[in-house]
């Protein structure tokens, strides 16, 4: 049985369920001051997207975008906070086209610099993939729109899943490693006590951090950085 997701208003700094962040969000007094402009000149329209992995949703993330921003600033934040190992390609999968961060006009690929209002509105889902040997993809969706003051980050962080508690494969105790082989059958999961238990050896293990992308190819953790 799943355990219920849960996670961190990045505003005031509260623990929600992942099925009621959203609602915090919404009424959260920190970020609504946050948002307030001096007047209409100052405001820019934003998105608020909710962003998960599309195989293992117990990691998800919410953020702030200007409208006007573009799919490849989205790219990059992701890559950043989630993905980024080996420079591997990319692509939004959006009412049936497809933008990539590098298109292909022979398949009918469209670029990444295109401005979100231009594509996306409220309610709208769509598909992000990155690497197309070992893909990690994710879920999108437009969940609100809305006027707030101009800000200097292009992407804002509102909220993000506490590290899943993932257990190791030969104990009851926090895995801090996962064999990058194995981690495909869902096995491979070792503590630091049980290291040298795991047959593939040391050499395949990849730290356990907070991404849908634990554990594949050489991805050892990201950061929040626009």
């Amino acid at each position: 049985m799943r355990k219920t997701s849960m996670g961190k208003c990045l505003f005031c700094g509260q623990t929600f369920s992942k099925l009621s962040i959203k609602k915090h969000l919404d009424k959260c007094q920190a970020r609504v001051g946050d948002l307030l402009a001096e007047d209409d000149k100052a405001a820019e329209r934003y998105f608020c997207i909710a962003i998960q992995g599309y195989e293992n949703p117990e990691y998800w993330i919410y953020v702030d975008m200007p409208s006007k921003s573009t799919l490849k600033v989205l790219d990059k934040f992701l890559r950043n906070i989630w993905l980024e190992c080996c420079g591997h390609l990319s692509l939004f999968e959006i009412n049936g086209e497809t933008f990539s961060v590098l298109p292909d006009k022979e398949f009918g690929d469209r670029s990444m610099n295109i401005k979100l209002e231009n594509i996306l509105d409220t309610g709208m889902h769509f598909r992000y993939e990155y690497d197309f040997g070992s893909t990690t993809t994710l879920k999108l969706k437009i969940v609100a729109a809305f006027f707030g003051k101009k800000r200097r980050k292009k992407v804002k962080l509102l909220a993000r899943n506490e590290q899943p508690d993932i257990k190791c494969s030969y104990c009851e105790n926090t895995a801090t490693g996962v064999c990058c082989v194995c981690v495909y059958d869902n096995d491979g999961w070792v503590c630091d006590d049980c290291e040298d238990k795991h047959e593939c050896g040391e050499d395949m293990l990849l730290p356990v951090v907070n991404s849908p992308r634990v554990g594949i190819c050489a991805y050892s953790g990201g950061g929040y950085d626009d």
